[in-house]
């Protein structure tokens, strides 16, 4: 029997409260956070070590909430389960290129935004029929389950498009380079990461299209209103020191265009 992304995750995330109950509960002397593990730029995972904007603007907030780097345990999460691993607890909160739609706030409160970006398609470098979002009428396209990006595409832009859903953006970049696909979308941030990677440099290019405005919240369960209005409180801290605006460089590099920091406008 063929078991969904989403049902693993519930019954092991079922079995660990469980344990918990069993065992009694753990004082906070750590902090899970919830990452991407594969998106160059925003949360990687290499070799062990963590790196990208998502992973300094989450260790930024847990300093500010009391917790020091070796203090932090990463966890990783997908489009798909964001909500599920906030709701079981599995997580104190996630800084996943979460864009924070109503939808999504109807299981989950948001810090932020702290950043925002636009979905936007990545191409193979020698490809001259995409220039625009009805193109991918006729052409093959990836995103991954449960982004924005993929429900934009099927329901706005581009209605014909043999739409391929998979459950990482680095699968969908692995098709792109096989010519399996035609274009990948999601946000600009994502991409660009993608397309600056060394291993991928030549390879790919994205088409320029601000096809959406993102922004970027973090993840709370519902009703965390102190956490929120703690997170948030870091987020202004971290903009006006220029702690922000160092991590736009260091990820994104200088040929990346990012928007200046968003007004905060969840919580308080």
């Amino acid at each position: 029997m063929k078991v969904s992304k989403a049902g693993a995750v519930v019954a092991v995330l079922a079995l660990s409260l469980t344990a918990t109950s069993c065992g009694g509960s753990e004082e906070e002397s750590t902090i899970s956070i919830g990452i991407k593990f594969d998106q160059p730029g925003l949360g990687l995972r290499e070799d062990g070590a963590f790196s990208g904007f998502d992973v300094d603007v989450a260790k930024y907030v847990a300093k500010e909430l009391g917790y020091d780097e070796d203090q932090i345990e990463f966890k990783q999460v997908y489009s798909s389960d964001r909500e599920l691993l906030l709701q079981y607890k599995e997580v104190k909160f996630v800084v996943a290129s979460y864009s924070i739609s109503e939808k999504r706030k109807a299981k989950v409160d948001f810090a932020g935004p702290y950043f925002l970006a636009h979905q936007d398609l990545m191409i193979r470098s020698d490809e001259t029929e995409i220039k625009k979002a009805q193109d991918l009428n006729s052409k093959r396209l990836c995103s991954v389950t449960g982004s924005t990006s993929a429900q934009n595409v099927k329901d706005k832009l581009a209605k014909k498009a043999d739409l391929l859903e998979l459950g990482g953006y680095s699968e969908c970049v692995v098709a792109l380079q096989d010519d399996v696909l035609d274009a990948m979308t999601t946000d600009n941030a994502i991409l660009a990461g993608y397309a600056a990677q060394k291993s991928n440099q030549g390879k790919f290019k994205l088409a320029g299209l601000n096809l959406s405005d993102e922004y970027y919240g973090i993840g709370v369960r519902k009703g965390e209103t102190e956490l929120q209005t703690q997170i948030n409180a870091a987020l202004r801290k971290m903009v006006k020191d220029g702690s922000w605006s160092r991590f736009v460089k260091a990820n994104f590099g200088d040929e990346y265009r990012s928007e200046p920091a968003p007004a905060i406008t969840e919580g308080k």
